[in-house]
């Protein structure tokens, strides 16, 4: 240890800047790479280090990133139309064996069958139950039907990233699993039906629970058509929307973005200092496939990077496009970047359309797109453009409110593994009004509804950062209006809402009137 170094406690940061050389640590933009007498574990354990007291929220960070994982495996498997039909059809089947055995104990009479079970002879049977069947897959063929023309009207109303969300929808999945089901059990019903030592075998039970599955099946038949007819309303499928939105702010969101956290701004090298040295001199991890990123194991790459000892940074998050062969992450130190390579490709998943687990830009762009196509000539639609302005500036409320995502992982003993991208703020709102911004010219009614829904996002604001950044898309939107609304008293109305907003900016933002209520 130098002369008149301290020790330095396990688990804090250096503080750092007169003990330790210039360049010792890690190389500075404008220098070459120079380690000198310090190893690479010290590099990790002292100049990447987060105090002790924040293992509160170290916590919190590794179960959000186990709800993510949750939430995306949860949204794989119901982002299909085999799953519930598959399980309904092994229930039938696990329906169909249960009733048989029960069926061929009365038929070697250890017990009597009660009054209410149908009975009649095999030929009776038989004919009952291919009259099922037969109704039975007629439907399904009409639920097909209603299903195809569900999906063509989703893709041609409300754009082809909607489909996903039909196919999700949990009513289309236990209508065609029902039907399909029904007739599974009714066919091996009917194939049951033999000769036996005591004369025709024939399923009394196995014949009644199938007429009770028949009248279920009509049931939910009559639900499936009244579901269809309301979910493919414009306000039925923009309200679903914003509401797997906001449960995706709920599980991204992190700690309450009031509840300020000032780990990044403790003594040490800051996640941002540390990326802009390591974008000088840090090992390059290429992606392994082209797709968009939808989803990152953050724990795996946690568990790798505490195992080589390394810190990764990461320059793409979920949502974005990776070019196979071009850069994804850096890596510190830069010889670990051949071994975060190598098993890189188990910590993160790409495919060929986004998904919402991890990127709440999509579920945004989703509604945005629907105000674009609302708003375009071909459809002149201004009142489905006001219904998707009201739902982003709820969904914006929450960012506002709740938007903390977890941009740094830690390992186990608190220590900097992984650095992540996360959209700020100031990003999710220009997503959500400047398109609708470019699409509106000439249209003061969507232009004082955007100016509403910036007011009421600015009573949640917590800084006056994310003031301006509202003010911001306000003066945009007024300058718009004077550009492109030729009428004078339109113009009035969109200025009068544009000063309602500059008065809400001038008001104590949330966080303020939190701590101007604080007692000393």
């Amino acid at each position: 240890m130098p002369p008149g170094q301290l020790p330095v406690p396990r688990g804090q940061i250096v503080a750092c800047r007169p003990t330790i050389p210039a360049g010792a640590l890690l190389p500075h933009p404008d220098r070459s790479v120079n380690p000198g007498p310090y190893s690479r574990s010290q590099v990790s354990r002292e100049a990447w280090s987060a105090p002790s007291e924040r293992w509160g929220l170290i916590m919190h960070r590794r179960q959000s990133s186990a709800a993510l994982a949750s939430h995306w495996r949860a949204d794989v498997l119901r982002t299909n139309l085999w799953l519930v039909p598959g399980i309904e059809v092994l229930a039938a089947v696990a329906l169909f064996a249960g009733t048989l055995s029960l069926d061929r104990a009365a038929y070697r009479g250890d017990f009597g069958l009660p009054a209410w079970v149908i009975s009649g002879t095999a030929d009776a049977a038989r004919q009952i139950l291919t009259a099922i069947a037969a109704a039975l897959i007629t439907v399904v063929g009409v639920v097909f039907s209603i299903i195809l023309v569900t999906l063509t009207l989703a893709s041609t109303q409300f754009g082809p990233r909607m489909l996903r969300n039909f196919i999700r929808d949990r009513g289309t999945q236990l209508t065609l699993g029902t039907f399909v089901a029904t007739f599974v059990y009714a066919v091996l019903v009917l194939v049951s039906i033999g000769p036996g030592p005591h004369g025709d075998f024939v399923p009394h039970i196995g014949v009644t629970v199938t007429i009770a599955l028949m009248v279920a099946a009509l049931g939910v038949l009559i639900y499936f058509i009244h579901h269809t007819a309301t979910s493919i309303q414009l306000p039925q499928v923009i309200a679903s929307i914003a509401a797997d939105l906001s449960e995706a702010i709920d599980v991204q969101g992190g700690p309450d973005a009031r509840s300020v956290w000032a780990g990044d701004q403790e003594p040490g090298p800051s996640p941002a200092e540390l990326t802009r040295r390591m974008e000088a001199a840090g090992g390059v991890v290429r992606a392994p496939a082209s797709g968009y990123l939808q989803f990152i194991r953050h724990r795996v790459l946690v568990q790798l990077a505490t195992e080589a000892d390394a810190v990764i940074v990461l320059n793409y998050r979920p949502g974005h496009f990776l070019v196979q062969g071009h850069p994804f992450a850096l890596v510190w130190p830069p010889e670990a970047a051949a071994r975060v390579s190598h098993v890189l490709g188990r910590a993160h998943i790409t495919g060929p359309n986004r998904t919402l687990t991890q990127d709440i830009s999509f579920g945004i762009d989703q509604l945005v797109e629907i105000a674009i196509r609302a708003l375009s000539p071909a459809v002149n639609d201004t009142f489905t453009a006001l219904t998707c302005i009201d739902w982003l500036a709820d969904s914006l409320c929450k960012i506002t409110v709740r938007w903390n995502p977890g941009r740094v992982h830690r390992d186990s003993d608190g220590f900097i593994r992984v650095i992540s991208a996360e959209p700020s703020h100031e990003r999710l709102v220009q997503r959500a009004f400047e398109k609708i911004r470019q699409a509106s010219q000439g249209m003061p009614a969507v232009m004082i509804r955007q100016l509403d829904a910036l007011a009421k996002i600015m009573t949640d604001t917590s800084s006056a950062g994310q003031r301006q950044v509202l003010l911001d898309q306000a003066a945009m939107i007024q300058r718009a209006s004077e550009r492109s609304v030729p009428e004078g008293a339109d113009r009035q109305d969109v200025r009068r809402r544009y000063e309602e907003v500059l008065a809400a900016g001038d008001r104590p933002a949330a966080g303020d009137r939190a701590a101007s209520t604080t007692p000393g």
